[in-house]
């Protein structure tokens, strides 16, 4: 092959990104609705972080878990959709060869721990539920800071193996990656190195994120389930069902999309890049309204923010009456949380 034949990745000083592989006159189409999506993420996550900031009867562990994946949905779908944007104007559509090292590490880093904070909150389910009268005492402040710690040492962790693996192949096949960001699948079409070990090594360092945290999800439901099924009331029976059906259907999203990314062959590149938003962008965006808008704590905490008026303004979808969305009387605020129902 020779000197011509190969280009080591030393020698790459940027990438072409094609994005969606759609005639030109929807390039306008997918930059709103891109646009739409990121507006409505920093819209919710940002505003979410500000309440459970703001209101300090939100100073519970189960708000401190919603505000840290608020901050990583927020981030990680940062390190994305902007720059998507602007290559659905852009002719070019380069990303610099340190511009995607730095997208591949940041989007790695945030999206593990996601998973594991999703974890970490299916757990915190499971004392609310299965021990409410420990739960104060179980989930203290210490282990919710090391749990909180830990999802980002994981994603941390994972992500200077992933993205260290990556950036030490060789490129010489092509300098277009066919997806709308730097990804590790798409980077190893373009390698000319032997990325049989990669692969391997990918494969088991996915299955070691995931399985543990699917396995902590499972479990933890599992006794919930249990313990459920044992409550007599049938309307606490169909509330504790609807709170947890809410929390597995972002994680069958996450799960979902990213086990179709990585575990699969990689055969359907167009496939991949649907797969790819469900979880940069369609789950950071439902995440606020699933865990957030639901809840009447939350509500009374922006209700508090915003004033009578604009409230009710916001919430425009609402058909039940004031007093039942705000939990019953005004004095809300002075009653104890019911852990039974801590996610409704």
């Amino acid at each position: 092959m020779g000197d011509m034949g190969t280009t080591n990745h030393s020698e790459v000083t940027d990438f072409i990104l094609v994005g969606f592989r759609v005639g030109p006159e929807l390039h306008i189409l997918l930059f709103l609705l891109f646009l739409l999506v990121y507006a409505m993420i920093l819209l919710g996550n940002t505003g979410m972080m500000v309440i459970i900031m703001k209101d300090p009867r939100l100073n519970t562990p189960m708000y401190f878990f919603l505000g840290n994946l608020s901050f990583v949905d927020l981030f990680y779908s940062s390190v994305i959709a902007p720059k998507a944007m602007i290559n659905f104007w852009s002719e070019s559509k380069s990303i610099s060869y340190a511009g995607c090292v730095t997208q591949l590490f940041l989007f790695a880093l945030f999206v593990v721990t996601e998973g594991f904070l999703l974890a970490v909150m299916a757990y915190d389910r499971f004392i609310a539920i299965c021990n409410p009268l420990l739960y104060t005492v179980q989930m203290s402040t210490r282990l919710c800071v090391l749990l909180v710690a830990g999802s980002y040492f994981c994603g941390c962790i994972s992500s200077v193996l992933q993205t260290s693996m990556t950036f030490t192949l060789s490129f010489c096949a092509s300098r277009t990656i066919d997806h709308f960001y730097c990804d590790d699948r798409p980077l190893q079409r373009l390698s000319c190195s032997n990325i049989f070990i990669h692969k391997l090594v990918s494969f088991c360092l996915s299955g070691i994120i995931i399985l543990p945290t699917i396995i902590v999800i499972i479990v933890s439901y599992l006794y919930i389930v249990s313990t459920v099924l044992n409550i007599p009331s049938t309307k606490g029976r169909q509330k504790a069902f609807s709170t947890c059906s809410s929390h597995l259907g972002v994680v069958s999203v996450l799960y979902g999309a990213g086990s179709f990314m990585y575990l699969t062959p990689d055969r359907f590149p167009e496939l991949s890049k649907v797969a790819s938003l469900c979880y940069t962008l369609v789950t950071p965006m439902l995440n606020p309204l699933i865990y957030s808008l639901r809840n009447k704590d939350v509500k009374e905490a922006l209700r508090k923010i915003l004033g009578e008026k604009y409230f009710y303004l916001f919430l425009f979808n609402s058909d039940v009456p004031e007093r039942q969305q705000l939990g019953g009387s005004t004095d809300s605020k002075n009653a104890p949380i019911d852990l039974r129902n801590i996610y409704s």
